[in-house]
C-alpha cells in the first residue's frame, strides 16, 4: 500500500525548497519512507518553424539554446555528422534555463498550423506579485509587453485589471497564447 502526504517546505517568502511530498511504503511489517521530489516537465509546443520560435522564447525568457554534443562546434554540424537531410535540420529546437531551475522548452515542427485558442498557456510572472503597489506592477508589466513586442509577439486586447491583478494576454509569433503579469 502507498499513501502520499503532502508536506511542501518552503523558505520565508512561500517558496518550495524541499520534498514537495513524502511517500509512505508498507510492505508486511516493514514501513519505507521516502522523500519524492516534484516531476521536471517539459514544455512541447507544436510549430511551424521551431528555430524561430526557439529565438524568441530564448530572449523572452532569458533562456539559452543547449550547447551540442561534445565534439560539435554547433547543431548543423551535429545534424550533418548524424546524417540528417539539410531540410530536416529545423524539425526540432530546444530552449533551456541557464540556471536549470525553470522547465526545458522543446520545439516540434508540425504539419498543421494553429486552429483554436489554447487549452494551456504560460504567465510570465514579472511584476514582483501583490507586495509591490499596483502602479510599480503596471509599469513593470507594461516595459516587458514593450520588450517582447520587438521581439514578435503582439498584443490585441490590451491590458487587462481585475480584482487587484493587472496583466496583458499576448501571443508568441506563431500565434500561442501567453500572459505577462
Amino acid at each position: 500500500m502507498t499513501a502520499n502526504r503532502l508536506a511542501p517546505e518552503t523558505d520565508d517568502a512561500g517558496m518550495l525548497t524541499g520534498p514537495v511530498g513524502i511517500s509512505v511504503h508498507t510492505a508486511g511489517n516493514r514501513t519505507a519512507t521516502e522523500a519524492v521530489m516534484a516531476t521536471k516537465v517539459q514544455v512541447v509546443f507544436d510549430c511551424a518553424d521551431p528555430a524561430a520560435q526557439a529565438d524568441f522564447w530564448v530572449e523572452t525568457l532569458h533562456y539559452r539554446v543547449p550547447d551540442p554534443p561534445d565534439g560539435f562546434a554547433n547543431w548543423d554540424d551535429w545534424a550533418r555528422a548524424e546524417g540528417i537531410p539539410e531540410e530536416r535540420w529545423n524539425d526540432a529546437r530546444a530552449a533551456e534555463d541557464p540556471d536549470g531551475v525553470g522547465p526545458r522548452l522543446f520545439f516540434q515542427k508540425v504539419p498543421e498550423g494553429k486552429v483554436a485558442k489554447n487549452r494551456m498557456h504560460l504567465d510570465l510572472n514579472v511584476s514582483g506579485g501583490r507586495s509591490v503597489p499596483v502602479d510599480q506592477r503596471k509599469a513593470l508589466v507594461d516595459a516587458e509587453v514593450t520588450r517582447l513586442k520587438a521581439l514578435g509577439a503582439s498584443d490585441h486586447r490590451g491590458p487587462m485589471e481585475e480584482r487587484g491583478d493587472y496583466w496583458v494576454r499576448m501571443n508568441d509569433p506563431e500565434g500561442n497564447e501567453f500572459c505577462v503579469q
